[in-house]
């Protein structure tokens, strides 16, 4: 069984006592794939570093995410544009829409949204879509960007089966990860009524840890716990949740 976690952020400080031994677990849980998504130009040598460290597993995105989207989101996006120009990267991520933190900047988070939409377009490259009460004005971009050249990964995916629906329409992957296993997470609730092709897993390391671990930090060796609720939820095993999973990442990343 080969597992993959699809959005991690394992250049994280939070890891900084332990990195090696975290990330260890997770290659003995039978993680083998990990894609780390960008943040913005100060997490930059982190990733470049974790890539170096381990090159057969570790699979770059690049972008900014939109809580970083500040005065100098112009700057910003010019790095993830020079970043682009200059390397490989597996997706545009993850960017987005976050309007938990601060609703002031909604109008140059859906500018840099946009942009670097049309930047993955260019490159040919999936998007990994951050969405925090934002489902609405996400849906909005989408949809004047919509085409057989967008598609890629609603991130934590926390919305309605409407909401699903309508991702999935854009050519989105949902990425499940500790929510489904929460009491109040609500997705558990409906989840089985979406077609596994439509579903990647993904933990969001080191954020959103899965029961029996939630409030804690969260690490990749933990998607096996989102693994389990949805071999419970579909009633299949594990092992068909992850080689289904998997082909999906692989799919939607190109590897």
């Amino acid at each position: 069984m080969k597992i993959t976690d699809t959005h991690t952020h394992l250049y994280s400080e939070a890891f900084d006592v332990d990195r090696k031994d975290m990330i260890q677990r997770a290659l003995d849980a039978k993680v083998t794939r990990f894609f780390i998504p960008a943040i913005d130009s100060s997490h930059t040598e982190a990733m470049l570093q974790l890539e170096s460290d381990y090159p057969d597993c570790m699979f770059l995105m690049m972008g900014l995410h939109p809580t970083s989207v500040k005065e100098n989101y112009k700057d910003e996006l010019q790095h993830v544009e020079d970043m682009l120009a200059k390397r490989q990267f597996y997706a545009v991520g993850e960017i987005g829409i976050d309007l938990y933190w601060d609703t002031s900047t909604l109008d140059i988070q859906k500018k840099a949204f946009k942009h670097q939409i049309q930047l993955a377009k260019r490159y040919k490259l999936p998007i990994a879509i951050h969405c925090r009460e934002a489902f609405d004005e996400i849906f909005e971009v989408l949809e004047t960007e919509k085409g057989d050249d967008l598609f890629g990964i609603f991130h934590c995916f926390t919305g309605t089966l409407e909401q699903a629906h309508k991702a999935i329409s854009y050519n989105m992957k949902l990425g499940i990860g500790g929510v489904a296993t929460f009491k109040n997470g609500k997705i558990d609730q409906f989840l089985n009524e979406i077609d596994l092709k439509h579903i990647v897993l993904e933990t969001d390391s080191p954020y959103l840890a899965p029961k029996p671990y939630r409030g804690k930090r969260n690490e990749s060796s933990y998607v096996t716990k989102v693994l389990e609720k949805l071999s419970e939820i579909y009633a299949i095993s594990e092992e068909k949740i992850a080689e289904i999973t998997t082909q999906n990442s692989k799919e939607i990343f190109s590897i």
